[in-house]
């Protein structure tokens, strides 16, 4: 169980950090958003391959 706690915790820090993307490009800072989103898709990924 603790293992999918884990994953869950992962993909919520993801979806997170897509929001920071969406915020960041609304203010104009793209470099900003560009490195919300590679972590939010590392994030994603280490969720699912951890499920």
């Amino acid at each position: 169980m603790s293992d999918n706690l884990i994953a869950y915790a992962m993909v919520f820090i993801g979806i997170f950090l897509f929001g920071g993307v969406y915020s960041l490009f609304k203010q104009g800072l793209k470099v900003g958003a560009i490195l919300c989103a590679v972590g939010g898709v590392m994030a994603i990924t280490a969720g699912v391959l951890w499920w």
